[in-house]
């Protein structure tokens, strides 16, 4: 009996029989179709720490609209459309990884990849990688992200901004889908 185990434990494994919810690593086809799933328009608010919280304040509502593009090989979020705030993510396949680049209002351009050791199925956590218009000892940039989703219509998304090469701040959006209730 005990020698069935293993085989059995493996095989659940391999057919994502295990809880979704651990870390692991996650396959980025897997993360990008969730992604895909994100299609549409979704509204709540934003909270800030340190650097940005000013801005936060200024803000107040927020609206954040993802599209699947390209014959689905990219998903477009758009922060804040036709807003003085508008910034642009990209994000697509490259070979086996899941990339995120930032088109921020800064005029900058950093490039993350999604982090499958520490991402989940429903927390995708993307870390730096380098990115343009921008030197990370001195420029501030967007250094992470991270999309917590909480079911198909409700989602909280972290941004963590860098300076002089160091932590600056954090944005957090809390938003819903088609602008229902944020958590």
């Amino acid at each position: 009996m005990h020698r069935l185990a293993l085989p059995v434990l493996v095989l659940l494994v391999a057919l994502g029989s295990v809880e979704p919810g651990l870390a692991g690593d996650l396959e980025a086809g897997a993360a990008f179709d969730r992604l895909k799933s994100l299609a549409g328009t979704w509204e709540g608010t934003p909270e800030a720490e340190g650097e940005p919280e000013a801005e936060a304040a200024e803000m107040g509502g927020v609206k954040h609209v993802f599209e699947v593009s390209a014959a689905g090989t990219v998903v477009m979020e758009t922060m804040e459309p036709d807003t003085d705030h508008e910034m642009i993510n990209m994000y697509h396949l490259d070979g086996d990884e899941l990339v995120l680049t930032h088109y921020c209002a800064a005029g900058n351009q950093p490039t993350m990849r999604l982090d499958r050791k520490t991402s989940t199925a429903d927390k995708l956590v993307f870390e730096f990688t380098g990115g343009t218009n921008l030197d990370p000892a001195v420029d501030t940039h967007i250094h992470a992200a991270e999309i917590d989703l909480q079911g198909d219509d409700a989602m909280v998304s972290s941004w963590l901004s860098y300076a002089d090469g160091k932590q600056a701040g954090k944005m957090t959006f809390h938003l819903a889908r088609d602008g229902g209730a944020a958590n």
